[in-house]
């Protein structure tokens, strides 16, 4: 069959190419020939025509001749556009014979002799050498042109008669190849029967021996059957080659499935140990199944990494949280480097130091808060104490105001008195018949002089005492009582002073008296010593009136002192309550660090007994109290700035002496 096919085909080659050839010839040559030589006898004809009109024309201006030049010209071009292509198809000399070549050249030399003529004629015609020009187109010009037409009609001939020559070669070609391919198709058919036949039979039985042995190898793969056998075909053909590369994947595929088998069984125990919670588990069994393998090793990187990130062992970390849950933070995790059992670790250790760190301060709050209890205990204590001496003080001062109230008074009523004095001294001249009765009088007013001077005294004496006591409770008091102290030392400076005066005057008052007494014996000289009494009344009146304002400073330094006082009464009582509520808030200070306490003794944790309470250095502050105090009720008080002191010295020396 295949030399038949060959045979065919080289056959039809060259009949094909025969007949190629010669459909060329008579289209793509001859024809082309043939249409330029046609060309060329139509432009013969035309001109000739043309050239008759020109001659026949009457002269050189009429229409016809115009017209037939511009003719001529149009197929001279027309001519020349059809020469050209014929002489390159000439000039390739592809299929060209002899004859043609004598005939085109017979045509050329026509053309020579006959153009010349016809430009002749023309310049005749155009001179008007008319009869000259018809006998040269009669005798000369149209013979030409009938030879001329005669030899292109014999190259359009010679032509056609090649194409009638080869057109039924080539039928004759096409016929026979036909009947020689119907003849070879019948004996391809009659032999491609019977060796289908054949094939098709030893086909069929190759084909069923590979169907049986891949139906065994498909049921292998779903496991129907636990082994499978190879292709049993050694045939040299295609299909004992395919049989054999088939065979070949069947061992490898049985081989690969083991391999498969043995690695999923070896997955279930790796996954069995991490149900367990044992992350530490590698996948050690291989296989050539490139999609098993990179799951193996996926599986086993995501393991190491768990087993990195998290913990080798789930067992011990749940065990850690399990005491976690029940408040024994002393488990860790051991031997394990994964980062959640070292972070876990971690916490627990953060846990732990948080609940020593709150042991420590809940005992060292706990110390604190009992050192707070008895301090504010203390300075409750001393508060009410102090707002009861304050209190005392405060009543001690008003006593001490009233008698200076009484003091002012006696003064001014002394001081009348002296006015009285002045008075019956000056008359003492025109009473000087009644000396004995004045003496008496002035004996009387004297006596009564000597009271007032010892009750000044006495006031003085009392106000000594009353501002010392004033200045013990000021430093009784601190730094609240500095500003009083002040006020106190300038109450007993005017204290001091009143003393001094009333002991000037009980002097002038003895002088006096004794005056009066030598007065009876020396009556003589009463005029004089009725002048030196008047001087010496004066003079007294001049002390009660510096007595009289001292008296009414010490009036103001008390009344100041007293508001002092009050508000210091104030300012204690407000401590007092404070110091009350600071007792509260320590007491619940108290009870919150005993509650932190018992709340990390409820946990275990590393330390738990050694805790300590942190060092604390407090520093007490003791204060002078009386026993038996009491808060008294407030007082009303001023302003602080609106205390004033008439004394500008001060007594920082002798307050610091005190």
């Amino acid at each position: 069959m295949i030399f038949l096919i060959i045979m065919l085909t080289v056959i039809g080659i060259n009949r094909v190419t025969f007949i190629d050839n010669t459909l060329h010839d008579i289209v793509d040559v001859n024809s082309v020939k043939q249409r330029y030589a046609i060309n060329f006898r139509g432009s013969v004809h035309d001109r000739a025509i043309s050239i008759r009109d020109v001659v026949l024309s009457e002269d050189k201006n009429s229409p016809l001749f115009k017209n037939s030049i511009e003719d001529i010209k149009k197929l001279e071009v027309f001519y020349a556009d059809s020469a050209k292509p014929m002489d390159e198809i000439f000039s390739k000399k592809d299929n060209i014979e002899q004859k043609e070549i004598e005939i085109l050249n017979k045509i050329k030399d026509v053309e020579k002799q006959t153009m010349p003529l016809v430009k002749e004629i023309i310049e005749l015609k155009t001179s008007g050498n008319n009869e000259k020009a018809l006998n040269l187109l009669v005798n000369e010009v149209s013979p030409l042109f009938s030879n001329w037409l005669k030899v292109i009609n014999e190259f359009i001939d010679y032509q056609e008669a090649k194409n009638q020559t080869a057109t039924p070669q080539a039928r004759e070609v096409a016929s026979n190849f036909s009947i020689l391919m119907i003849t070879i198709l019948i004996i391809s058919l009659i032999l491609g029967s019977l060796v289908a036949y054949f094939i098709s039979k030893q086909l069929s039985n190759s084909a069923n021996i590979i169907q049986n042995g891949l139906q065994e190898f498909f049921s292998f793969l779903n496991k129907e059957k636990k082994s499978t056998n190879l292709i049993a075909l050694d045939s040299k053909d295609e299909f004992g080659k395919m049989a054999s590369v088939i065979n070949k994947n069947i061992q490898y595929t049985q081989n690969l499935i083991i391999q498969d088998n043995e690695l999923i069984e070896d997955v279930k125990r790796v996954v069995n140990e991490v149900k367990k919670g044992r992350l530490n588990q590698k996948i050690a069994k291989s296989t050539q199944n490139q999609s098993l393998e990179e799951l193996k090793n996926n599986f086993n990187e995501m393991l190491e990494n768990t087993s990195k990130n998290v913990c080798e062992d789930i067992n011990k970390v749940t065990n850690v949280l399990d005491s976690f849950a029940k408040l024994d933070f002393r488990a860790r995790v051991e031997n394990d480097n994964g980062v959640v059992s070292i972070g876990l670790n971690n916490l627990a250790q953060i846990i732990n130091d948080m609940l020593v760190e709150n042991k420590s301060n809940g005992l060292t709050l706990d110390e604190s808060s009992n050192i707070l209890l008895v301090n504010v205990d203390k300075l409750n204590i001393s508060s009410n104490e102090a707002a009861a001496a304050l209190e005392e003080t405060a009543a001690v001062l008003e006593e001490i105001t009233a008698n200076i109230r009484n003091n002012t008074q006696n003064i001014q009523k002394m001081a009348t008195y002296s006015n009285s004095v002045t008075k019956s001294s000056t008359n003492g001249e025109r009473l000087a018949n009644q000396t004995t009765v004045a003496m008496d009088e002035i004996n009387t007013q004297v006596n009564a002089i000597n009271e007032a001077i010892s009750v000044i005294d006495q006031i003085a004496f009392q106000t000594n005492i009353l501002s010392l006591n004033a200045a013990v409770e000021a430093a009784t008091a601190g730094e609240a009582g500095k500003g009083f102290a002040v006020v106190a030392q300038e109450v007993r400076n005017l204290a001091s002073r009143s003393a001094e005066a009333a002991r000037e005057i009980k002097t002038i008052v003895e002088n006096a008296t004794k005056k009066a007494n030598d007065g009876k014996e020396i009556a003589n000289n009463m005029i004089e010593g009725y002048k030196e009494l008047n001087q010496n009344i004066t003079n007294t009146i001049n002390l009660i009136q510096d007595i009289e304002t001292s008296s009414k400073e010490q009036l103001a330094g008390i009344e100041q002192i007293n508001d002092a006082v009050n508000n210091l009464d104030k300012q204690t009582q407000q401590n007092a309550q404070i110091a009350s509520q600071t007792h509260d808030v320590a007491v619940i200070t108290d009870e919150i660090a005993k509650l932190v306490v018992s709340n990390a003794n409820a946990k275990e944790f590393v330390g738990k007994n050694e805790v300590k309470a942190k060092d604390m250095k407090i520093k007490n502050n003791h204060s002078v109290t009386s026993k038996n105090t009491k808060v008294l009720p407030k007082k009303e008080t001023i302003k602080k700035d609106e205390i004033k002191i008439s004394s500008s010295k001060s007594n920082d020396d002798e307050w610091e002496n005190f």
